[in-house]
């Protein structure tokens, strides 16, 4: 009977990033890992009027190569709803994706919001997934969905400290007892670094090169601080001086000069919240260590950075890129358990 009850009432974990949106099926695991962004087709310049023509990877791979009247961008930006019509067209979109088109019962959502999210941006979440077609809407803090999905006793007296680097923020936050202690939310993460090494790229190669191009730079020879063993890769791009096609060769440690204002406001974040914190929970913090969440923390170097600029060892999690969408399946099934950490419903 509970398991027909449960087959009635389908439960979705979403972890809605700025980068890329992850659905999460208790049972089943993350189904769905594609892009946040959404191609739309602009009608007589007005935006309201836009006709949507493709959600998720095929979308993305319109990003850089559309024409004039197309446009493909991201409904998110730095983590919080900066296009509401068009977030719950890709919620929608989504959730339909993850419970297959012959599914007629409304499921039971929760959505994963950064540290530093206002109330009117929590209740934009939870309308956008309402309209997208949810019974009721959840949405949980990042960090405790992170510390949940990395599997840190969050209910313990004892003072976690969880940093999750994104693609648009670095929620950071010490938990104890359920609860957030001291938390920052700082609008700097992967898309930034990214930027960063477009215009270095530019400024000393004279080279344009797209969004893209330079994440394929981060992910594959970038590292957080300098390092005696370089990778090189090659990049092409088109030089600002004679407009035409070029390639270069960049390594390492140029990745890392180019991301270190960025890097360093990251990991300033995280300075700034271990001095909110309480004396005695800081000295659980120093015998814990920091743990790193999220795509951006898996760059090289990065629990060492952290290490070197705090004096904290700081430990990757196991899978840190699922930690938040593993927190959403666990809080969904354990929603009495979770309630001081669950903000709201619709």
């Amino acid at each position: 009977m509970m398991q027909v009850m449960a087959l009635f009432s389908p439960k979705l974990g979403i972890d809605l990033g700025t980068t890329n949106v992850l659905v999460f099926v208790p049972g089943k695991g993350v189904v769905i890992n594609e892009p946040s962004v959404v191609a739309v087709e602009k009608r007589q310049g007005r935006v309201g009027g836009n006709k949507i023509l493709a959600i998720g990877s095929e979308a993305k791979a319109m990003i850089g190569r559309t024409p004039d009247d197309i446009i493909a961008y991201r409904p998110m930006k730095d983590g919080v709803i900066a296009d509401y019509r068009v977030t719950e067209a890709m919620l929608k979109y989504f959730i339909r994706k993850a419970l297959g088109r012959w599914n007629i019962w409304k499921p039971t959502v929760l959505v994963s919001v950064p540290a530093g999210v206002s109330g009117t941006e929590k209740r934009a979440v939870i309308e956008a997934a309402i309209k997208a077609g949810a019974k009721n809407a959840y949405v949980v803090k990042e960090p405790i969905l992170a510390a949940i999905g990395a599997g840190i006793p969050i209910h313990e007296p004892s003072g976690r400290m969880v940093a999750d680097a994104g693609g648009g923020t670095i929620d950071v936050a010490v938990i104890s007892l359920g609860g957030i202690v001291a938390s920052t939310s700082v609008k700097c993460a992967g898309d930034r670094l990214d930027r960063a090494i477009v215009d270095y790229v530019k400024r000393t190669h004279n080279l344009a090169i797209g969004d893209k191009t330079a994440e394929e730079v981060k992910i594959k020879v970038g590292s957080a601080v300098p390092v005696q063993e370089e990778l090189s890769l090659s990049i092409k791009g088109r030089d600002l001086v004679s407009g035409l096609p070029r390639t270069i060769e960049f390594s390492t440690n140029e990745v890392a000069n180019a991301m270190a204002k960025e890097l360093r406001e990251m990991t300033q974040a995280i300075r700034k919240v271990l001095q909110d914190t309480p004396p005695e929970l800081a000295a659980d913090i120093i015998d814990n260590g920091i743990i790193l969440t999220g795509g951006t923390s898996q760059l090289r170097q990065m629990p060492e950075l952290v290490f070197r600029r705090t004096g904290v060892t700081a430990k990757l999690a196991t899978d840190p890129y699922y930690c938040v969408a593993r927190g959403t399946g666990v809080a969904l099934k354990h929603l009495d358990t979770y309630q001081k950490s669950v903000m709201a419903k619709g």
